[in-house]
């Protein structure tokens, strides 16, 4: 996976926020660069396995200058924890402990609904009918969809982030 890295050598900024969409096949990526705090879809990388994914994350932390990441966990629509949010969770312990970056954790509910409402305004075209293809086959919507929800994860964690800075102290 040399390739992503290569791409990714010139994307260098320092102080970057890294955003996670944490998944079984696929960790969609997103990045922005803390003076601007403008988000944007980076990439979605397929999972290999535990270390293969950690070694990769780690080389584009370090390449991209991160110093911050945020997960997105998966609530169930009550609120509730389920098997994804708790998948995700040591996820992101993983994450902490292996690159030694701060680690936050933001509610995801619907940003995969909303990247592809998103991607379709976009593209004037519906991704629903995408998703249709066999587990196999390579699907190029679907790893947008990913790379944009953590870009929507994100928009929601600076946005929040923002509202604690500006809110006064009482």
């Amino acid at each position: 996976m040399a390739t992503e890295t290569q791409h990714l050598k010139g994307e260098k900024t320092a102080g970057s926020i890294l955003a996670v969409d944490y998944g079984r096949a696929r960790i969609g990526l997103a990045i922005a660069e803390s003076e601007a705090q403008l988000p944007r879809p980076l990439l979605t990388l397929e999972r290999v396995n535990r270390n293969e994914d950690m070694r990769r994350l780690r080389e584009l932390a370090r390449d991209c200058g991160v110093r911050q990441i945020v997960v997105g966990l998966p609530l169930r629509l009550d609120g509730t924890h389920g098997e994804m949010a708790e998948e995700a969770t040591r996820f992101a312990a993983r994450l902490r402990k292996q690159l030694g970056l701060p680690v936050d954790m933001l509610d995801e509910r619907l940003t995969s609904w909303e990247a592809e409402r998103l991607l379709e305004e976009q593209s004037g075209r519906t991704l629903h009918d995408a998703k249709t293809h066999g587990k196999g086959a390579h699907n190029p919507a679907k790893a947008s969809v990913d790379a944009v929800a953590a870009a929507v994860i994100l928009r929601e964690y600076l946005e929040q982030r923002r509202a604690t800075k500006s809110s006064p102290n009482i």
